[in-house]
């Protein structure tokens, strides 16, 4: 059975991003040592670090062993809605660049959700 770290980009019918969903690992080296699980976590925990600190979102995330879900809040003030964007913008961009290059042990995939997801 093949790892893989998949990554669910989930946007609304404007295209915003709404929520990422990251399961999995990567397979490609031992538990501490494995570079892509690490670029993967770098990435989902500065979006979901830089939601807190700079868009002021508080918890709007979860995670576990090889787990992570960051989810908007349905408010959000316009400028949380910006800046938010920008930040999971920059991280799916930041995933992508993973994926472009480890593309057997990293999937992005994007799709619409309904506005009350």
């Amino acid at each position: 059975m093949i790892e893989m770290v998949k990554i669910v980009v989930s946007r609304d019918k404007t295209g915003s991003i709404r929520s990422l969903k990251i399961d999995g690992h990567s397979g490609y080296d031992r538990a501490g040592k494995d570079i892509i699980c690490a670029a993967v976590s770098v990435t989902a925990y500065t979006a979901a670090g830089s939601l807190e600190d700079l868009a002021g979102l508080k918890g709007c995330y979860d995670e576990r062993d090889g787990h992570m879900t960051i989810r908007l809040p349905g408010r959000m003030s316009e400028q949380q809605e910006s800046t938010a964007g920008i930040i999971l913008e920059a991280a799916v961009i930041g995933f992508k660049q993973i994926e472009l290059s480890y593309g057997k042990y990293v999937l992005v995939v994007e799709e619409e959700v309904g506005s009350d997801d």
